[in-house]
């Protein structure tokens, strides 16, 4: 039953038979419970639980273990949502959600945030209430002295996410007031982890006004020489800018065979080329990414720029790569049944049967069903067996399981294969297994329960 239907038939029930389910499920559940106090009480009533909450919140020495920390989580949605239904002011409500803020020290630091469902009521909930007070907040001087006052210190880095979203309640003028004051506060101050934390808020602000320039100033002030992660930062900035040129420049600064964040690094290389028209480099970037890893999502992301007629002669190149290459890549058995090359496929595994690492079950399992699903039965086998022997070699127990699976269907498969060629027969291949692993009792007594 949709929620919509649920809403109407609940709606039929009446106000008294609603009234009087809410009340008793608010004897079972603290959440409901709260609810109750909230609907029913008026904004004033309201805006003082919150205050009262939030000054018990401050005293609190209790530590809340991992199992408690989703309870815990969801009590600080309550206390938010005592304060939506208390304040109507926006200034009010700014101020108050930033005293949230402040019991950070308080709360994260008493709890166990592993899950980083607490963490999470700051970096949206709060984030979302405080967006929605100061958006409606006519003195933006007093939002902003706020914000800077909060992110003098954000020792556990919740309260950075009010200046990340700055441009969603603040004009450009204010913004750049912000920047203003806080790279003064970089500037005096002696400290280089808290100077890099001034930094990295004006990055922030920069990059939501479009200042790719400042946004590359405080980066290098703040790294000095820079890593390729930088760089990339820093033309994605000059790009959302509008900077064609200037973003290019920063990426091409990047060596062609530094891999980090390449993928990063071409998406926004391609994003340059297409708004330059400029297909010659598409395609070249496209077809070499094709090159590094074939799929059908990099093959088709190469034919939407070079032309979709020109499929059977890109895939069959490839094809002729991979069969003329020695080395053993998944990718590249995955992009051979992807194109229903199954016959290559099958000749691609059994020529490189040694090379198959039964350790990447997660690569290879798919492989196995795929080429038994063709009746590829040899080259099944082989992937099976390399599956079974990485296993038996573990001698993990939990896996003994799967590794039965896979006998079993060594077993069903070997009945249909009539050439071996230059493999063991079945047959042969239990009885080394059996001779290396024979002590693995475990294992065996599961097989043999199931013949």
């Amino acid at each position: 039953m949709s929620k919509n239907n649920h809403r109407k038939k609940l709606i039929g029930l009446g106000a008294e038979a609603l009234s009087d389910a809410l009340l008793e499920l608010a004897v079972h559940s603290q959440d409901a419970d709260d609810l109750v106090e909230r609907l029913i009480a008026t904004p004033g009533e309201n805006a003082q639980r919150f205050k009262k909450k939030l000054a018990r919140l401050k005293r609190s020495k209790r530590f809340i273990n991992w199992r408690g920390v989703a309870e815990f989580a969801r009590g600080l949605e309550a206390l938010l949502q005592d304060l939506k239904a208390g304040i109507q002011d926006p200034l009010t409500g700014v101020e108050l959600v930033a005293a949230f803020y402040e019991t950070d020290e308080h709360v994260l630091g008493n709890c166990d945030d592993s899950t980083g469902h607490v963490g999470d009521v700051f970096r949206f909930a709060a984030k979302e209430l405080f967006v929605a007070y100061a958006a409606r907040c006519t003195e933006k001087e007093k939002v902003t002295d706020i914000i800077l006052r909060l992110n003098r210190e954000d020792d556990y880095g919740v309260r950075g996410i009010l200046i990340e979203c700055a441009g969603e309640y603040l004009p450009e003028p204010m913004i750049r007031t912000m920047i203003s004051e806080l790279q003064k506060q970089a500037d005096n101050e002696s400290e280089d982890y808290k100077k890099r934390h001034y930094f990295m808020l004006v990055e922030s602000l920069a990059r939501q006004v479009k200042d790719a320039k400042l946004f590359e100033k405080t980066r290098i002030a703040s790294w000095g020489e820079l890593p390729a992660a930088a760089r990339i930062d820093i033309g994605r900035v000059y790009l959302e800018s509008g900077d064609l040129e200037t973003a290019l420049s920063w990426l091409e600064k990047i060596p062609g065979n530094v891999t980090t964040k390449a993928y990063e690094r071409d998406k926004l290389l391609l994003e340059i080329y297409k708004q330059q028209n400029n297909t010659e480099k598409q395609a070249a970037l496209l077809h070499r990414n094709f090159e590094s890893y074939p799929s059908t999502d990099t093959l088709h992301a190469l034919l939407d720029v070079i032309g979709h007629d020109k499929r059977e002669k890109i895939i069959a190149d490839e094809v002729a790569r991979i069969l003329k290459s020695k080395v053993f890549q998944t990718s590249d058995a995955g992009f051979l049944i992807s194109t229903r090359k199954i016959d290559e496929t099958e000749a691609y595994l059994l020529t490189r049967a040694g090379q198959l690492n039964g350790e990447y079950y997660e690569r290879l399992l798919p492989l196995a069903k795929t080429m038994a699903s063709e009746n590829r039965n040899l080259a099944a086998s082989v992937i099976y067996r390399s599956l079974l022997i990485a296993i038996l070699n573990r001698g993990y127990t939990k896996a003994y399981p799967h590794g039965v699976r896979y006998l079993k269907k060594l077993d069903e498969m070997a009945v249909t294969i009539t050439d071996w060629q230059d493999f063991d027969h079945h047959d042969t291949f239990k009885e080394h297994i059996h001779k290396a692993h024979g002590r693995k009792r475990s294992f065996w007594s599961k097989y043999q329960s199931q013949l």
